[in-house]
């Protein structure tokens, strides 16, 4: 466990969510871009009329909404700052409910009699023999930086969400597994779009390429794959998640869904022989892509060209607007960059793109 007033520093990656044909269900981390966040534990200014009763006489509402959570923005996106409107903020709110619930704060924090000083660090001690923390009078500051521009497409709200409870962990002594955080992290995705799925979480907490088998209950499976580079290109346009979702087909024809699960398939057995040609002919989708890519200008063209350069394929990553390609070769995926860069500047859009490899660790710590 990490003492009172001690910044952390995090780094949250980007995030590819459905990899073209396994809508909500599959998605990797990559290693540019990323989130930097820094976060602590601090003392707060315990309610007097509160303060006398222990931890466990307090109910779950008491303990969670009065629950410091503190948001820093240190970037220029006037992202909400109240933690029910942040994506980390109520992935910590989810994290700190399942903390109380499971009396983990029976040991509480006490007042250090040898001191002679009035403040609240100097007053206050952490029980580390046994790790338990008292949310009445202990908080979370979280500054966040966000390099990952929010409605891009590569993850944005889950890197600032799993970042959160990633650090939380840490600073608690690290008492919830990966798909714990998975799941608390899933409530900044509904925050963001309304929905909670782990197709970008569970990267970005895991690294590596993940099938979301189930949501409820989790099962998040780790998948190996060969060597791929990933090209991506973001126009500097937003599509909100919640937009994407609202345009979708409630209803699909059976013969799509029946060429859908088997490019699924097919690209999970592609990753796992590293059968290049196999991932290649999967990444095909016929049921979300046809709606979306009309939100996205020259999609089609593009994909075209990038496949011409030699790209195994791709599409759009999320809900886009950002468009990603693999490949077997860096020189591919730089020629597939420089196919992006022609057609944005031919459509006067301006662009940002990144050449990037998968990152397999996932949310790093640096304390």
């Amino acid at each position: 466990m990490v003492p009172l007033n001690q910044w952390i520093k995090i780094k949250a990656p980007a995030t590819v969510a459905n990899m073209v044909c396994g809508f909500d269900i599959l998605g990797f981390a990559v290693n540019n871009p990323y989130d930097e966040m820094e976060m602590r534990m601090v003392a707060r200014c315990v309610d007097q009329s509160r303060s006398d009763k222990p931890s466990g006489s307090l109910n779950k509402a008491d303990r969670v909404d009065k629950a410091a959570i503190t948001i820093i923005n240190i970037d220029d996106y006037n992202l909400p700052t109240d933690p029910e409107k942040n994506v980390a903020g109520a992935a910590l709110i989810a994290m700190i409910e399942e903390y109380t619930a499971n009396n983990f704060n029976k040991t509480l924090l006490y007042e250090d009699s040898d001191t002679s000083s009035n403040t609240n660090d100097s007053l206050i001690k952490i029980e580390t023999n046994i790790g338990f923390i008292d949310f009445s009078k202990i908080g979370f500051e979280v500054k966040i930086n966000k390099l990952i521009k929010p409605g891009s497409g590569v993850g944005s709200s889950a890197a600032s969400s799993a970042g959160a409870v990633v650090g939380a962990n840490y600073l608690l002594g690290n008492p919830f597994s990966k798909d714990d955080l998975v799941r608390f992290a899933m409530n900044g995705e509904k925050v963001a779009s309304g929905v909670k799925h782990a197709d970008n979480i569970a990267p970005c907490i895991h690294g590596g390429v993940t099938l979301v088998r189930s949501i409820f209950p989790l099962e998040v499976i780790a998948l190996p794959s060969p060597t791929l580079y990933v090209t991506i290109v973001h126009p500097q346009i937003e599509v909100r998640t919640a937009d994407a979702r609202s345009i979708l087909k409630q209803n699909v024809k059976l013969k799509d869904a029946i060429k859908q699960w088997g490019n699924i398939a097919g690209l999970v057995a592609g990753l796992m022989k590293g059968d290049y040609d196999l991932i290649g002919r999967s990444l095909e989708d016929v049921i979300i892509e046809p709606v979306r890519s009309i939100l996205i200008p020259g999609f089609d063209d593009l994909k075209k060209a990038c496949k011409a350069v030699g790209a195994l394929g791709g599409g759009i990553s999320g809900s886009g607007p950002s468009i990603f390609f693999l490949s077997k070769e860096k020189e591919t995926a730089l020629a597939v960059e420089n196919e992006m860069k022609k057609l944005y500047l031919s459509l006067g859009l301006a662009h940002h793109t990144y050449v990037t490899t998968i990152n397999q660790t996932g949310v790093e710590i640096k304390a």
